[in-house]
Formats: C-alpha cells, structure tokens, sequence
C-alpha cells in the first residue's frame, strides 16, 4: 500500500466512523436516534467479543463469525477445508448462547406484551425496510469488521514443512476488535441492527422461532439478509485486502 492510498483508505474510514455516529445519533429513524438504550447495546456487545475473543483467541483463532472466517480464506489466511467447521461451530454457538440468555430472563420474556421487543432480544430488524439498502448495510458494517480485523490479526500457526499460517486474532488482539465492534454499532449499526454476522442472527432467530411457535413474528423474509450481507462484506474485505493489504 502506497503512503498516497494509505491517507485515502484513512480519510475515508475517519469520515465513515464520524459522520456515521452524528448520523446514527440525530436521525429519528434510527437505532441510535430512538434508543436512548443504544450507547448501553453497542458497549456491551463490544465487550461480549472482547470476552469471547480474549478466551478463544488462541486456540481457534476467534473468529466467531462466519464472515470473518470466509474473509481470511480469501487473503489464503484460512484453510477452505475448515470453513465449514467453523461455520458450523459458530451457528451452533448462537444457538446455545441465544438459549442460556432466554432461560436466565425466563419470567421477564413471559411477561412481556410485545411480541417484537421479545424478538428484538434474539435477532435483528431494520429501522426502514428496504430490502437493497438493508443487504447493504450489512454488507458495508462486516466489510469494515473484516477488514480492520486483518490490520489487527497478528496470530501465526507454525508447523514443521509448512509454510507459516495466519488463522484469526490473538488475545492480545482482543481488546481492538471489542472496540471495533463497538464503533461499528455506534457509528454504522443504526438502521439495521447490526447483526454483521451471519451466525448472531440466524442462530437466535432460530431459538425465537422454536420457543414462540404460533406466535413467534420470525420475519423470515428478512431473515436472509443478516446472513447474505455479512457474508458478502466479509468476502468484499478480502478482496479489497488482497488489492491494497
């Protein structure tokens, strides 16, 4: 990456980020501008993939995401074969952790009236449907996840005959990607939800689904969103990585 580029990708990143929170926060069809909860929401889920990434880091290299995983086979940072695995392994992840939180607040999901304030504690929806501008919000929110991501991993996997591997962050690296994750839902999060991960979605979607049955409001005709546009911002990354990277 020539200094030139350098100072272009900055600039814009710096304004993306900016400008995204002054809009997120004074828009009204926001998340940001109708929640006061939001600030509370995007710190928190920065510090849950702290938490997770802190303790997997350097045993599977903590994507936790299928987008980040399809990014790094891009850049030949991952080995295709595993792809599946790890796919699977994060959707199966959702489900349980999806699950243990419906248990922890059993009597106050039973409580509550609003069928879409209780699916909005499982999985995501947009402020505006839109279906294009909605798969591109996903898609853009997981491209700058992914794509930072890569300028932060630094974990190599040695083996003997082999050439050295990069497969995720490190624990150290833990902490910057909280921090993104949480710039992101300040910043780019507010007219979807920012599920900018295929797994996060589908899997809770799929908990909601089961334990509401005939009353459950799944929204299966944006369910395919959340998972498509992450995976397409997440492919978006490793080939814009692999051009300037």
């Amino acid at each position: 990456m020539t200094p030139f580029i350098a100072e272009v990708l900055g600039t814009c990143i710096l304004i993306v980020f900016g400008a995204g929170v002054v809009s997120n926060v004074s828009l009204k069809s926001t998340e940001g501008g109708k929640d006061p909860k939001w600030i509370l929401i995007t710190i928190a889920w920065g510090f849950a993939v702290f938490i997770a990434a802190f303790i997997t880091a350097d045993i599977s290299g903590a994507h936790l995401n299928p987008a980040v995983t399809i990014g790094l086979a891009i850049t030949n940072k991952f080995d295709w074969a595993m792809v599946p695995i790890y796919i699977l392994a994060q959707t199966i992840g959702a489900i349980i952790g999806s699950f243990l939180n419906y248990q922890l607040y059993y009597d106050q999901f039973k409580l509550e009236k609003d069928e879409l304030t209780f699916r909005g504690c499982f999985c995501t929806a947009p402020q505006i449907k839109n279906t294009p501008r909605n798969l591109f919000s996903e898609a853009y929110g997981t491209f700058f996840l992914v794509f930072v991501i890569f300028y932060i991993a630094k974990p190599e996997l040695q083996i003997e005959g082999i050439e050295e591997l990069q497969y995720g962050i490190g624990s150290l690296d833990a902490l910057p990607v909280g921090i993104l994750v949480w710039a992101i839902g300040m910043s780019l999060g507010g007219t979807t939800g920012y599920a900018i991960n295929p797994a996060r979605d589908l899997g809770p979607r799929i908990v909601y689904t089961l334990i509401r049955g005939s009353k459950a409001k799944s929204n299966w005709s944006y369910a395919w969103i959340p998972v498509v546009g992450p995976l397409i911002g997440g492919l978006l990354a490793g080939l814009v990585y692999n051009l300037i990277g």
